[in-house]
């Protein structure tokens, strides 16, 4: 996407109001302001992409296990088939983002703690794992309204650091990952496109509140 199109989408995400957060998703985003605190920061981002994968892995296990109770049925099936690429789908576009984060901090020779920032975003995405695989057994929906609040609070966080820092406009963004994930004329650009990129998957979540388990799907109008 164009430079100027990149900042249209900043500025209506910024204009736009956060989701009312969940009980579950506030205590997630309040845990992660205390261990890593209030400031927006590349360490910060990374712990945040770590989590972020693990909705998607939770939902395609769901998934292939209804698979193999229902591959008799070849509708249902097709149907299950089709979520579980589309989760892939958004799985792996988190880890572009973490790949890429991840590149970045060494560059920068940030130091970060083993047990702050290893440890401990693990233990944090494994509890968010199986939260996530619960709701969506018990009721799906629940646990699509969760990914969503997660979403838009990255949405709006990757946005507001972009504009909180103008000097990213004038750092060069170089990646040995540019041939997977995009090209970007500076590093505000590229926290632009992973802000958008956490906005379609929030409306992909709201989508599904809408549907049946393993419905068709129906995206959001953006």
């Amino acid at each position: 996407m164009r430079h100027e199109n990149l900042c249209l989408e900043q500025d209506k995400t910024l204009l736009n109001p956060r989701l009312h957060y969940g009980v579950l998703a506030r205590a997630l985003f309040l845990s992660l302001d205390f261990f890593y605190g209030r400031p927006r920061s590349l360490s910060k981002f990374k712990v945040l992409e770590v989590i972020a994968r693990v909705p998607y892995q939770a939902w395609e296990q769901v998934a292939y296990v209804a698979m193999t109770h229902k591959y008799g049925e070849p509708n249902f099936a097709r149907r299950i088939f089709d979520f579980v690429s589309e989760a892939r789908h958004q799985q792996d576009n988190e880890q572009w983002h973490l790949l890429i984060l991840e590149e970045m901090v060494e560059s920068q020779g940030i130091r970060e703690g083993f047990l702050r920032y290893r440890l401990l975003p693990q233990l944090i995405a494994f509890f968010y794992y199986h939260v996530s695989w619960l709701l969506h057994v018990i009721r799906p929906r629940w646990s699509y309204e969760l990914n969503a609040h997660f979403e838009d609070h990255a949405e709006h966080e990757y946005m507001e650091f972009v504009h909180e820092n103008p000097s990213l406009e004038n750092a060069l963004f170089r990646s040995v990952f540019e041939k997977d994930y995009g090209a970007f004329n500076s590093q505000a650009d590229l926290f632009r496109q992973i802000g958008l990129d956490e906005r379609q998957h929030k409306e992909e979540s709201l989508s599904r509140m809408e549907q049946a388990r393993f419905g068709a799907q129906r995206y959001a109008a953006s």
